[in-house]
């Protein structure tokens, strides 16, 4: 009965959210599910649903989920329609939604940085050597002549003993540094966290920081190993809308124009100036490091469209029957890079007919659809959980995750359920669907104290938990739980890891690693009829595991000891107490 009321439902959904554009999700065929999804730790988790979610979710009908775009109306009717077929109540008051105002920005890509290096003119241009944008809600920006300064990787981090911007004014000026962290390209375990991506390794950090020095530009130097994904992906993250807070909702400093520049480009640039680029990685990983300005000066007129919309998380509901005032959060962002490389209306059809042909849809199947599709089964399971939860249950669908984590930032400055009584997050993004595994991946091991709840689980299971194989791509400052640790609640980012029951590592790393090259933000991260999905409905499994633990009893699990956010999670339970 569950399969066919469901299939049902979808097909409904899925109609009022395309208006009968797209085709309806397949019905579950009735066959037996996978081995794992037979066995698993609770019946409301099911492959065949599973699947029909995320093949609904990433349909070419909804357009690549763009917030303030046609896919997000549909994306958001479809996961209303989702929990009010599961009986959630709306998460914020009478509603599913909490409206998200954000300011949209399209930079003209016909735009050149003009660069006057050594009193010789040099231009970059958009896509090929750079990408630039603002984020101060201003339909034209200019630099005039803007003095350049090479501060290596824009660090300021005094606890570190470490500061690139010291002994050097960059007001008004122009900043360029290298992504990453100085311990990253130096392979030195001494520096920072050796290989391990800290926080001022994330572009974002480098960005917020030359603003606060006051710099009016800042470009970072791409090099593929120190940003974990290719220039490609930058070209592709950058164009078309990009989507910011409000300066009233985020009064932190903006630089005036902000971007990247591609590793050739920049190896070209600091030749002209008589500068070796691997000279440079090897200077600025040193202590002592001292900020050079450059003889080159940086020009642009950057025209943009701005646009003020709004966007929405999706909030849903199921109140807990002892401590209803106490929540779990389970949280996926629904949102994807949408459809763009060449100009499209308003509805999002193309206007260019000769690329008519062209797959110009960011589908985002595994980013995220997988993970919104987790959280619904996830939800479907404690929705039929006997007995009840004790303690209430959140599910969140944060927006405009690809364009900084905007999304759940607003939500944590205003949640539905006060911090202090959130008790964990735990966060599903981009889900491995490459088969059963004999290990768990947990992004930034060795947090908190829910990694101690999860452990016993996947042992049960037959697994183990680790660290991720990567931690130099800084995984765990890119997703939305982030915002939630920053705050001081537990954040749990776990998915299945690489030991694959069929070829082993070797065959993990060899999945991972096409995904990355292959699909990862671009058109082809699709559907696929073929994924093996026994190993993901294992990690929704033990994910609802650690959340049905914290729902059933009055455990509070706190950072480990010497975790950076420990402090503030101590201000937090203080606060509550009071």
């Amino acid at each position: 009965m569950k399969q066919l009321s469901l299939s049902v439902a979808l097909a409904a959904a899925l109609l009022a959210a395309c208006q009968a554009q797209a085709p309806a999700p397949a019905p579950h065929d009735g066959k037996a599910a996978p081995a794992a999804a037979s066995a698993a730790f609770h019946p409301g988790i099911d492959a065949g649903d599973f699947a029909a979610h995320v093949r609904a979710l990433a349909s070419d009908a909804f357009e690549g989920r763009a917030p303030g775009s046609v896919g997000e109306d549909r994306s958001v009717a479809y996961l209303e329609a989702q929990f009010k077929r599961l009986g959630l109540k709306p998460g914020n008051g009478d509603s599913y939604f909490q409206t998200v105002p954000m300011v949209e920005t399209v930079a003209d890509e016909n735009v050149a940085l003009t660069l006057d290096v050594a009193g010789k003119p040099r231009a970059l241009e958009f896509g090929t050597d750079m990408v630039v944008g603002t984020r101060t809600g201003q339909p034209d920006v200019r630099l005039d002549r803007s003095d350049l300064v090479f501060v290596g990787y824009g660090v300021n981090a005094p606890e570190l003993h470490w500061n690139d911007y010291a002994g050097v004014d960059v007001k008004g000026k122009t900043v360029v540094m290298f992504v990453n962290d100085p311990g990253f390209h130096q392979q030195d375990p001494a520096l920072f966290e050796g290989n391990r991506m800290t926080y001022y390794g994330r572009w974002t950090y480098k960005f917020e920081e030359a603003a606060r020095q006051g710099a009016a530009a800042a470009l970072i130097v791409h090099d593929t190993e120190g940003a974990s994904y290719g220039w490609e992906v930058v070209r592709n993250s950058w164009s078309g809308a990009q989507f910011d807070l409000r300066v009233a909702d985020d009064p932190a400093p903006r630089v005036r124009v902000q971007g990247w520049i591609s590793g050739d480009a920049a190896r070209s640039l600091f030749a002209a100036l008589g500068q070796n680029l691997d000279a440079l990685y090897a200077a600025a990983g040193k202590r002592g490091f001292k900020a050079m300005p450059l003889d080159a000066k940086a020009s642009i007129d950057l025209r943009s469209r701005i646009s003020e919309k709004s966007s929405r998380n999706v909030i849903a509901r199921l109140d807990g029957t002892t401590r209803p005032d106490e929540a779990i959060v389970y949280m996926a962002h629904w949102d994807h890079l949408g459809k763009h490389g060449h100009e499209a209306d308003e509805h999002g059809a193309a206007t260019t007919a000769a690329n008519a042909a062209d797959d110009t849809i960011y589908n985002g199947a595994i980013d995220n659809a997988t993970g919104v599709a987790g959280i619904l089964e996830i939800a479907e399971a404690f929705a039929q959980q006997t007995p009840r939860p004790e303690r209430s249950l959140v599910f969140l669908a944060p927006t405009l995750e690809e364009s900084g984590l905007l999304g759940s930032r607003y939500y944590v400055a205003h949640p539905v359920v006060p911090l202090a009584k959130t008790v964990a997050v735990i966060n599903l993004d981009a889900m491995p669907v490459i088969g059963q595994a004999r290990d768990m991946t947990v992004v930034g091991f060795g947090s908190s104290q829910l990694e101690d709840l999860l452990r016993p689980i996947a042992q049960q299971q037959g697994r183990t938990l680790h660290a991720e194989a990567t931690p130099e791509d800084g995984f765990y400052f890119r997703s939305d739980h982030f915002n939630f640790a920053r705050a001081g609640v537990p954040a749990l980012y776990a998915k299945g890891g690489d030991d694959l029951v069929d070829g082993g590592t070797t065959a993990g790393r060899l999945a991972q690693v096409d995904y990355r090259d292959h699909r990862y933000h671009k058109p082809s991260d699709e559907y696929d009829p073929a994924w093996k999905l026994e190993g993901v409905i294992q990690d929704l499994d033990a994910l609802y595991g650690v959340g049905r633990e914290l729902a059933g009893s009055a455990q509070w699990p706190r950072w480990y000891d010497g975790n950076a956010f420990r402090a503030t999670q101590d201000k937090l339970r203080a606060a509550s107490d009071k």
